[in-house]
């Protein structure tokens, strides 16, 4: 947690951004596993942490807009949740941590929601992505959970994503203890390379990294000799000399804050020369990325320049034709990276976009989105001091995505697709790292480098 000034702070700047009404921020509640009693671990929305700070589940915060109030709803523990939980805070001393001092029992929300909705004032809410945050807003605002997207408030998404865009410095500092539980995941996942290893061995141990260091893992991990498959999380594959293990993965802070790496490398310790082609040109490409990024520039733009250096790779080993800038007009690079470049980290990998980015067709709003630089939507994020983006290009050979792209005569005199038959087992090359966006330029957030040269990894893995 972070003082009670930070979280009041940034309330204030939030009520500036929403002209009137109240903003409804609702906490996650517990998501049972198998049986009611038997939760998944906890997580907290993000959102609601970003403003209240409390990682408990069951509160929510209310901000009224015009009078200025501050509100924490919540239930005290009783003698019976306490037997199994042990003495817990009061939800007036959770207040206090983080600056509130008007705080109510959850039974409560209902009935002033009800007052302001009969009033005719505007309840601010972002869209929900849990079944129980759908359910609870439902009964709280008399909307069918169905209907729940269509009185979303855009002006909340907008000023809540604007904020959490840009990291303040005590933000970095909790990315940077992100970013040393990875690195330990990462170089340990190396260490444990060698053929016979299962997948899901190294997984295990690098997750147990995670839940050592901070609160877990900040997505399931990927460790996959199938790297074509971008979000294989299937780690039943035994490591085979010859081949590359793709390992996605990174650790949550005790603060939330997660990191997020990709590094790939070959089982037997040895990178062949075919292999060292297609990861030096990934590399090249990421390398492109940390160079050119600096404050304003579109996302659009830093995807485009990676793509640009992987065509031009790709056609000097023979495996596309004429020129890069017409193969990415084409829109050729979609066979061999069909992902976008990066994404936003911070509270989430993958910041903010539980506001929609990928569920809600945003298109009607793009200009609205380029004018105030959310990252919403990604055709309209504008990169600014202080935002936080993963580097991540990748080279991968699907086979059922060229034979369909072969088949429907795509990209004819640009891709050789005779050249990619020699490659169809090759898998998948993936290289990440996160970018902090200064003043003038970026930095790759680390005190240290997670080893990603050919003659780094090849000094590692596997010893």
């Amino acid at each position: 947690m972070f003082s009670a000034k930070t979280y009041g702070t940034r309330r204030n700047l939030l009520r500036t951004k929403i002209q009137s009404g109240i903003v409804l921020l609702p906490g996650n509640a517990p998501a049972p596993n198998n049986y009611p009693n038997n939760a998944y671990y906890f997580r907290q929305d993000s959102t609601f942490l970003y403003y209240f700070g409390l990682n408990l589940p069951s509160l929510v915060g209310l901000l009224d807009v015009d009078s200025g109030e501050e509100m924490l709803f919540g239930d005290d523990f009783t003698v019976e949740d306490i037997i199994w939980t042990g003495p817990q805070p009061t939800l007036r001393e959770l207040g206090a941590q983080v600056g509130i001092t008007a705080t109510y029992p959850l039974a409560a929300l209902e009935e002033r929601l009800r007052k302001a909705i009969a009033l005719g004032r505007r309840i601010h809410y972002l869209p929900p992505y849990r079944g129980e945050t759908k359910l609870q807003l439902s009964a709280l605002l008399g909307i069918r959970p169905a209907l729940l997207h269509e009185y979303k408030s855009v002006d909340l998404m907008f000023a809540v994503a604007e904020m959490r865009e840009k990291k303040s410095a005590e933000e970095v500092e909790e990315l940077e203890r992100a970013f040393r539980i990875g690195y330990d995941m990462h170089t340990t996942a190396m260490r444990m390379c060698r053929p016979g290893v299962v997948e899901r061995e190294i997984a295990g141990a690098i997750e147990g990294i995670a839940k050592s260091h901070g609160l877990g893992v900040s997505f399931p991990s990927i460790v996959s000799q199938h790297g074509e498959t971008l979000h294989n999380l299937n780690s039943d594959g035994v490591l085979q000399s010859g081949r590359l293990l793709l390992c996605d993965a990174g650790g949550e802070a005790l603060s939330n804050y997660v990191s997020d790496h990709t590094r790939t490398y070959p089982v037997s310790g040895r990178f062949t020369e075919k292999q060292k082609d297609i990861y030096n040109l990934v590399l090249a490409a990421h390398d492109h990325v940390a160079r050119i990024v600096k404050p304003h520039m579109m996302y659009t733009e830093i995807h485009r320049a990676a793509y640009t250096v992987l065509a031009e790779g790709l056609i000097a080993l023979g495996l596309m034709k004429g020129s890069a800038q017409d193969a990415v007009a084409a829109g050729a690079m979609t066979l061999f990276m069909p992902h976008g470049l990066g994404h936003g980290i911070g509270l989430d990998v993958h910041d903010c976009e539980a506001m929609g980015e990928r569920s809600f067709d945003f298109g009607s709003i793009a200009e609205r989105a380029a004018r105030s630089a959310t990252c919403i939507y990604r055709a309209a994020w504008r990169i600014e001091p202080g935002t936080v983006m993963s580097d991540e290009p990748g080279i991968y050979f699907i086979p059922a995505l060229i034979d369909k792209c072969r088949a429907e005569g795509l990209y004819k005199g640009i891709v050789d697709y005779d050249a990619l038959d020699a490659y169809r087992d090759f898998g998948g090359i993936r290289i990440e790292d996160d970018l902090l966006v200064t003043d003038t330029g970026c930095r790759i957030i680390g005190d240290r480098k997670i080893p990603i040269t050919v003659e780094e990894l090849e000094a590692v893995v596997g010893k």
